[in-house]
């Protein structure tokens, strides 16, 4: 039995399930089929309590006798292929009291969709779609309201396996498929099942796409030429004018936007983007621009290239628009393309903030007294180290990057030639001047305090007090990691520098950061803490141990590998903990891996803010001191060799890069000779050689970039960070906000389809109030996007409002608004996907032709 047959079994069998009307006394039903269409079938059927007979042109008089005399009472199916309106029918008045009924194919889908017959035409037209697959897609889409063009759309949605009818889906679908038509499934089945032409009516009524030749390759590039139109005044864009709508621009933008916008059909985008950029050349257009005319621009990627050009190339050429640059690269952050630029943009942020930096200092870091280098490293200088450090995060992230490589040497010359080269030999002279017989600074806690300064006192009142020491995170690092934990937890922080110990060794520095009254080297410069060795963690464990009985030391990777049940048991009762961290130095020790130095940092900063978590959370401590033994200093070019210096001919007990340890003590050009009474007990007399600025020893063995155990500032200014643990509710206690973006402008009314509107962040981003990404776009009473999304980053640190004001452009579908209706401007936070506002706005466009006045 074939399809049509089972539709009208059961079509009729509901038809004679129906209760009878007033006075029927049963149910009579004409089958009329005058395609004969069921000639054959019509024997095969049979239906409950229903006689079926067949009306023939002989039997008419028979029939009228067998339905009002023989038998009065049975249901009957009556099948006839003669029209039952002609005058001479016996049974007329019989059909009148009866019900008719067609079975050609039209009809049963008319009635099996629910589509009023008026639209039969349209239905015929498409009829050798509506096979059985395609009729139940069509039919799940419950669509309630038929008209010509919901039948078309809902057909063309069907055929590119949609989830719901939409026109903008059927184009986006057919673009992505590809951009020839021969190999473009879709097309295929409009062409066998639909007509393709209705289509390009479609494209040509809602885009404004009129081309003589129609291909999808000229629409794609008319929808995305017209949508750049909207960001660049079209006078510029003479040569690709053919490709601009007439009509209808903004659904052009809009659709684009969307596809640009899409979580994952956006890739698809990027890859025919790059196709028409070089079909329409647009880098021969751009290169008659002026930047201002195209900085907003967001519809190909060339344009973040000819952004990334021009300011790398002002660098070079030492033009010092640098807040300009900085305010270029911001701009471009939330536009498309970003992330495919993004590791380029940070090296161009971090050099243009070392330019700056320069710029500011043009005549040279002053040479000062150690005490106000000391301060200006501490507040101002050291940001050129993280800069410095940033620039080649990123850079490694594109090494090959021709740009980069560029900017390498720029930056290079920056920090090795010009900031390293002042900085550390001006405080090499400081250092002589001042500090060479008594290493000391006033004011400021010399690392071999630490102990007795900031953790005997909480011992001492009982307080439970965690100790993390990062081996080799220097002062700019400990800084980051300060602002970090400011903005992502409610505790409060401070961060002081230390002066660390010399030679800035490992050895030294975590032996002067232990609880002790005495520290020394050994004739062998072992290091003895009152008499006992103290390199390794067993060692450092008796040491602790033997001063606080219940304490414990134990390495970071340990505390990570544990969980919460087993952290809670290891350090119960422990009043104070010693955390040993080695992520930077394990990495820059060695040759072969101190390369990654800078990656280490970051890993650093992230698993020293890990256990911050951890022992708030799972050990519940509210004490925590982050410090370290030593900095370092690190540069990514290769060392000349005027970097390096010979060893001096004196009797050694040992020597590294960075300083040598002699029972002699003399004077030697191009080395300072500090006195290590004032750092250590110095029973052996010894004397530490370090060289200035900072040049190496020349020694066999291990990497060069990655060094220290010098007198550099990076090296010795060693950071403290007290970190008090807040909880909510407590006194003092600020939660931490996400600043608000609000909208400013104060028309509720659109009247155009292009408009624009102001948004301000209110707050700046500080300590506890930290950024906000948001996404803003218009939409109706159900949700759906009717505009372009546009996303305002809410990171702006400023003071002056202007700064922090924000003016977007929205451009409308086309299409019949409801003057009375609300449609919401909405604001979502897109980290969390939570819609923060809805505000109804009315839109009023007039009358929307295709006339253009």
């Amino acid at each position: 039995m074939d399809l049509n047959l089972e539709q009208v079994i059961s079509t009729l069998t509901t038809t004679f399930s129906e209760p009878l009307d007033d006075g029927e006394q049963r149910k009579i039903v004409f089958w009329v089929d005058k395609d004969r269409e069921f000639v054959e079938e019509i024997h095969q059927i049979s239906i409950d309590n229903v006689k079926v007979h067949q009306l023939t042109e002989q039997n008419n008089f028979y029939t009228k006798y067998l339905l009002e005399e023989e038998d009065a009472t049975s249901h009957y199916l009556v099948y006839t292929n003669d029209d039952l309106s002609v005058e001479e029918n016996w049974l007329i008045d019989t059909v009148y009291y009866s019900k008719t009924f067609y079975a050609d194919k039209i009809s049963l889908l008319l009635g099996d969709l629910g589509i009023d017959p008026s639209l039969r035409s349209v239905v015929k037209k498409y009829e050798k779609f509506f096979n059985k697959k395609h009729t139940q897609k069509f039919k799940s889409y419950g669509m309630q309201v038929f008209s010509e063009e919901t039948i078309e759309i809902g057909i063309m949605s069907v055929l590119c396996s949609l989830k719901t009818p939409d026109f903008e889906e059927v184009l986006k679908t057919i673009l992505k498929e590809s951009l020839s038509e021969e190999e473009n499934k879709y097309i295929v089945s409009m062409e066998k099942y639909f007509d393709l032409q209705v289509f390009w009516k479609y494209v040509s009524n809602l885009y404004g796409y009129d081309r003589e030749n129609r291909s999808l390759k000229t629409l794609f590039m008319h929808l995305t030429v017209t949508a750049l139109s909207h960001s660049i005044e079209e006078s510029l864009l003479s040569n690709v004018k053919s490709f601009i709508a007439e009509r209808s621009k903004s659904n052009n933008l809009v659709f684009i936007d969307h596809w640009m916008h899409h979580k994952d059909d956006y890739t698809i985008y990027n890859k025919l983007a790059e196709i028409v950029e070089r079909e329409i050349q647009l880098d021969d257009i751009v290169r008659q621009l002026p930047i201002e005319s195209f900085k907003k621009a967001d519809t190909f990627p060339y344009f973040d290239k000819a952004i990334i050009i021009y300011i790398a190339n002002s660098l070079e050429a030492t033009h010092e628009d640098y807040e300009e640059y900085t305010k270029l690269i911001n701009l471009r952050r939330v536009k498309h393309f970003y992330e495919n630029f993004q590791f380029i943009y940070e090296a161009l942020f971090y050099t243009v903030k070392m330019y700056e930096f320069h710029k500011k200092y043009n005549s040279g870091i002053p040479n000062a007294s150690a005490m106000d280098m000391w301060k200006s490293y501490v507040n101002e200088y050291h940001v050129m180290d993280t800069y410095y450090r940033k620039f080649y995060v990123a850079f490694d992230n594109e090494p090959n990057s021709e740009i980069l490589k560029k900017l390498k040497t720029m930056v290079e010359n920056l920090y090795t030639n010009w900031y390293m080269g002042d900085l550390s030999s001006h405080w090499s002279m400081a250092v002589e001047s001042d500090m060479k017989d008594n290493w000391v600074l006033p004011g400021i806690t010399n690392q071999q305090d630490f102990y007795k300064q900031y953790v005997a006192p909480k011992v001492y009142k009982g307080e439970r007090i965690f100790v993390i020491i990062s081996d080799a995170l220097r002062y700019e690092v400990g800084v980051e990691i300060a602002e970090k934990l400011n903005a992502e937890t409610i505790g409060a922080c401070e961060i002081e520098p230390i002066l660390s110990v010399v030679p800035s060794v490992t050895k030294l520095g975590m032996a002067s950061l232990l609880p002790h009254k005495v520290i020394d080297f050994d004739e062998n410069a072992r290091v003895l803490v009152d008499g006992k060795y103290s390199s390794g963690i067993e060692n450092r464990k008796d040491i602790i141990e033997s001063t606080v009985a219940d304490s414990i030391a134990i390495h970071a990777p340990e505390v990570f590998a544990m969980n919460k049940a087993g952290r809670r048991e290891y350090f119960k009762g422990k009043k104070l903990i010693y955390i040993y961290h080695d992520t930077i130095d394990a990495m820059g020790d060695k040759a072969s891996t101190e390369i990654y130095t800078f990656d280490a940092v970051e890993k650093a900063i992230d698993e020293i803010s890990t256990l911050i978590k951890i022992i708030r959370d799972d050990l519940s401590g509210t004490n925590i001191l982050i410090t370290a033994d030593h900095g370092f200093v690190y540069q990514r070019d290769a060392l000349v060799e005027s970097d390096k210096i010979e060893k001096e001919s004196i009797s050694i007990v040992e020597v590294k890069r960075r300083y040598m340890l002699s029972k002699e003590n003399q004077e030697m050009d191009g080395i300072l000779n500090i006195n290590l009474d004032s750092v250590i007990q110095n029973e052996n007399q010894l004397n530490v050689y370090v060289p200035k600025a900072t040049i190496r020893f020349k020694i066999q063995g291990s990497g060069v970039n990655f060094t220290h155990g010098g007198a550099s500032l990076q090296e010795i200014v060693v950071p403290l960070i007290k970190y008090k643990n807040i909880r909510r509710g407590q006194a003092n206690s600020k939660e931490i906000v996400k600043v608000d973006i609000k909208l400013t402008s104060s028309t509720r009314k659109i009247t155009n389809s292009l408009f624009h509107l102001s948004f301000f962040q209110t707050e700046r981003v500080e300590d506890k109030v930290v950024p906000r990404t948001v996404l803003i776009y218009m939409a109706d009473e159900v949700g759906s996007v009717i505009s372009n999304e546009e996303t305002i980053i809410g990171d702006r640190t400023s003071e002056n409002p202007e700064e922090r004001t924000f003016k977007l452009r929205f451009a409308l579908k086309t299409m019949t608004y409801d003057k009375n209706k609300h449609y919401y401007l909405t604001i979502k936070d897109v980290e969390t996907g939570v819609i923060l506002e809805k505000i109804p706005f009315n839109i009023n466009l007039g009358i929307v032709s295709d006339f253009d006045f």
